[in-house]
């Protein structure tokens, strides 16, 4: 690498608007948690229990395998599809996508105990970078706030 070149770290929240930028009809939705990135982040990461209690889109999910920070797991949506989907998931990342569905969730500390959660996801239309934009905002701020709520008990019940 040049000397002198300038390089960039984006925090997650950053690096999923950069990723969901090269993918047509893609929607981030942000929000800050009132709740530390310990308490928010193990929920997200729980794939087999409190991820599909935030995204209920995804009713059921079983990790299938594990090697590092890549994942494969199946996913039972709550109106009856199922997919298996491949990526990565390590602390502050989420990124699964199968032949028809992406999800994409990232969060960053803000140093002030809260947590900076954005979501990004939808049907995919195969062969193409490119989501069917049908309820993405809405869901996302179900997301949310369904996030939120669950971060805010799980701070309470620690207190």
């Amino acid at each position: 690498m040049t000397a002198g070149w300038p390089t960039a770290d984006p925090d997650p929240v950053r690096r999923l608007h950069a990723l969901a930028a090269g993918v047509r009809n893609a929607h981030v939705t942000e929000g800050v948690v009132d709740a530390p990135i310990e308490v928010v982040w193990p929920l997200v990461a729980d794939l087999e229990g409190e991820f599909g209690k935030i995204v209920t889109d995804m009713a059921r999910v079983r990790v299938i395998s594990r090697d590092g920070d890549r994942v494969e797991a199946s996913a039972h949506s709550r109106f009856g599809p199922r997919a298996r989907f491949s990526g990565v998931l390590r602390p502050g990342w989420c990124w699964l996508q199968s032949r028809f569905l992406l999800v994409g969730i990232a969060a960053a500390d803000r140093g002030d105990g809260r947590t900076t959660v954005a979501f990004t996801g939808g049907l995919r239309l195969p062969g193409r970078a490119a989501l069917v934009p049908v309820g993405v905002r809405s869901e996302g701020r179900r997301n949310l706030a369904r996030l939120a709520a669950r971060s805010q008990a799980r701070t309470a019940a620690e207190r």
